[in-house]
């Protein structure tokens, strides 16, 4: 219910410096990666079921 409203909110934002790059599936505002449009916590879930194309993670 909260995250719908939220998302109704963003729509009926007037001015650009008002709207907040939000997460695709969950609707986080905070640790937005632009380049996939995704949290990095939803990010992160999608990448280590092999959906994101290129991505791997990473050892050294």
């Amino acid at each position: 219910m909260a995250k719908t409203c939220m998302k109704y909110r963003e729509l009926r934002r007037e001015f650009p410096n008002q709207v907040r790059n939000r997460c695709r599936l969950c609707a986080r505002p905070r640790g937005y990666i632009r380049r996939f449009g995704l949290c990095r916590i939803c990010f992160r879930e999608i990448a280590l079921q092999g959906k994101i194309p290129g991505v791997t993670k990473s050892s050294w």
